[in-house]
């Protein structure tokens, strides 16, 4: 399951004005044949649309919503302006199951160097103050966390996912693109930094990738499964979507 860096569709753009906006078009999996226009807060838009929409159809519905979609560009790029890059100092807030903690450094010589989550603080002893060691320390605990706590979902999704026959492997591994995947043989590995993101959002990740068990593909019965489970996954989705940036900046 990607992470809402990258979408795989198909590239297509219009002009607004002198500006060119680029769009990706992907299949939209309702049985609908509405087109559906969404701009994200890293600033993709994504044209949810029928298989047998035209190439002409999709292009004259992005261009009558063209002056939303500009306004909204503009806007989020505005917001990324002020997404700076991780310090791993004192004061910074970091997330961890969609909740936001502020870090506590504390520079210890004789202490074990590790991380507590207390009083509201995420709390890193070090020998000494340095950047690169405080987050590797934060890395490492936000590793073994997610090894638990998937674990822990896993279990629970699986009392929902009744197409699902034993225990599927499941592996913690750093992935830049994406949040989950399953391989052919039916293992499941999850990006760490997912756990930063609430626990509704988690599950979304697991369903979506305990669903591939079934159907490879983004099939209708693929989406029907999801929504046995969590009836209302998009918004979840989106909630994840729009969440995606501040989680991975560190």
């Amino acid at each position: 399951m990607n992470v809402p860096i990258k979408v795989k569709g198909t590239p297509m753009s219009f002009l607004y004005g002198d500006e060119r906006i680029a769009f990706e078009r992907v299949l939209r999996p309702q049985a609908t044949s509405k087109i559906l226009i969404k701009v994200h807060p890293d600033c993709r838009v994504i044209v949810s649309a029928p298989e047998d929409a035209s190439e002409d159809a999709v292009l004259s519905a992005v261009k009558k919503r063209g002056r939303w979609i500009y306004e909204q560009l503009r806007d989020f790029r505005k917001q990324l302006e002020h997404i700076t890059p991780r310090q791993y100092v004192s004061g910074e807030s970091h997330y961890y199951l969609g909740k936001q903690y502020l870090l506590k450094v504390i520079a210890a010589p004789d202490q074990v160097q590790g991380v507590k989550l207390l009083r509201g603080k995420l709390e890193v002893s070090v020998r000494r103050k340095s950047a690169d060691r405080v987050k590797g320390l934060l890395t490492e605990w936000y590793k073994l966390r997610a090894r638990e706590i998937f674990a822990n979902r896993l279990n629970a999704m699986l009392e929902e996912a009744l197409w699902v026959t034993g225990r599927p492997p499941l592996r913690i591994l750093s992935m830049q693109t994406q949040w989950g995947s399953c391989s052919p043989n039916g293992r499941i590995t999850l990006n760490p930094h997912l756990v930063k993101a609430p626990r509704e959002c988690i599950d979304y990740v697991i369903l979506h990738e305990l669903c591939h068990i079934a159907e490879h593909n983004h099939s209708e019965r693929f989406y029907r499964l999801m929504g046995q489970v969590i009836p209302k996954w998009e918004m979840v989705k989106e909630r994840l979507d729009t969440m995606a940036y501040r989680i991975l900046s560190g």
